[in-house]
C-alpha cells in the first residue's frame, strides 16, 4: 500500500489529535487518521486517491454523500421568457381589440379555413369569409386556396375581433380593417359598378368597385330592391359573377352595413304610367 505521508509531504500530521491546522480529515483504508490541508485533499481527489463523498469536516460535521450535478437552467429561463412574452402579446391583442386599431401582420401560411397571420410572438387566424373581396375579385379564376398561397409572406391589414388567451383564440378580420379605410368614401345616393358575390333567397351581396379598380366593400341588395317587377326567384335575374350597377340607399356605419338598390336606377313603371294618364285627363277637363 502506498504511503500517504510520502504523497502529502509536510502538510501531513500523523497524529490527528495533535493537529492544529485548519484542515479536513480524510478517512482512507489506512490504519491511522491523517489531517491534511484542504487544497491537498482537492488535489488528491482529482488524482483519484480518495473517493468523492468520503471526506468530512470535523468542525462542522458535514458529510456529503453525493455530488450535486451542475444543472443547465438555460432552457427553463428561455421558457419563462417565452411565457412572459406570450402573456404580454395576449395583453396587446386585447388592447387592439378594445381600441379597434388596425394591425399590419405578416401572413405565415394558411389552412383549410383561412390565413395564419403573425401577431408579434403569436399566430392568429383570419377566416376566408373575413378577407377583403379585393383578393377574389382581382383573380376570379383562382380558388381561395390558390389565392391564399399567393398571399403567403405578404403584409396584411387586419383588426382583432377575438382575443381569448385561455382558449388560445386570436381571430382577425381584414374586412373590418378595410371598412375603416373606405367606408368614409361612400355616401347615400352614390352609384357604383359592382360584382355579384353571392345570391341568397333574401337578396344578393355585391362587391363595390372603387376608383382604384379594386373591390373593397360589400353591400346587400334586398330582393325587394332588385326590380320593380314581382320576383319569384332572385336567381332568375342575378347570378354570381354578374356585373351590375347599384345605388347606395342606406349606410349603417356602426354595424358596417351598406344597403344597395338596383331598381332605383330605373324609372318606376307605375309613375311612367301615371304621367301618361294624368296629362290626358287634364287635357280632357280643359
Amino acid at each position: 500500500m502506498l504511503s500517504l505521508s510520502s504523497r502529502i509531504g509536510s502538510n501531513t500530521c500523523l497524529d490527528a489529535s495533535s493537529c492544529t491546522h485548519s484542515s479536513l480529515s480524510l478517512s482512507l483504508s489506512l490504519s491511522s487518521l491523517v489531517c491534511v490541508n484542504p487544497l491537498i485533499i482537492e488535489r488528491i481527489c482529482q488524482r483519484n486517491l480518495c473517493p468523492v463523498g468520503k471526506f468530512s469536516t470535523n468542525a462542522a460535521k458535514i458529510t456529503p454523500t453525493t455530488v450535486n450535478p451542475i444543472l443547465d437552467d438555460s432552457s427553463d429561463a428561455n421558457n419563462r421568457q417565452s411565457q412572459s412574452r406570450s402573456s404580454a402579446d395576449w395583453k396587446a391583442a386585447r388592447a387592439y381589440k378594445e381600441s379597434g386599431f388596425i394591425y399590419e401582420g405578416k401572413i405565415q401560411g394558411f389552412n383549410g379555413g383561412g390565413l395564419l397571420v403573425r401577431f408579434f410572438s403569436l399566430v392568429g387566424f383570419l377566416p376566408f369569409p373575413q378577407m377583403s373581396p379585393s383578393h377574389s375579385c382581382k383573380e376570379p379564376q383562382k380558388s381561395i386556396h390558390e389565392i391564399a398561397k399567393g398571399l403567403t409572406g405578404s403584409i396584411i391589414s387586419v383588426k382583432v375581433i377575438q382575443a381569448n388567451e385561455e382558449m388560445k383564440k386570436l381571430v382577425f378580420s381584414e374586412k373590418d380593417a378595410v371598412w375603416n379605410k373606405y367606408s368614409s368614401r361612400v355616401n347615400v345616393e352614390d352609384i357604383f359598378v359592382g360584382r355579384v358575390a353571392s345570391v341568397e333567397d333574401y337578396g344578393a351581396f355585391i362587391h363595390l368597385r372603387f376608383p382604384d379598380g379594386l373591390y373593397h366593400l360589400t353591400g346587400l341588395v334586398h330582393v325587394s330592391e332588385v326590380s320593380w317587377d314581382l320576383i319569384q326567384d332572385i336567381r332568375d335575374i342575378l347570378n354570381e359573377g354578374d356585373e351590375v350597377r347599384v345605388k347606395v340607399i342606406k349606410i349603417d356605419r356602426e354595424k358596417s352595413r351598406i344597403t344597395l338598390s338596383i331598381k332605383q336606377l330605373e324609372e318606376d313603371p307605375l309613375l311612367e304610367t301615371l304621367e301618361k294618364v294624368i296629362p290626358q285627363r287634364s287635357s280632357l277637363m280643359m
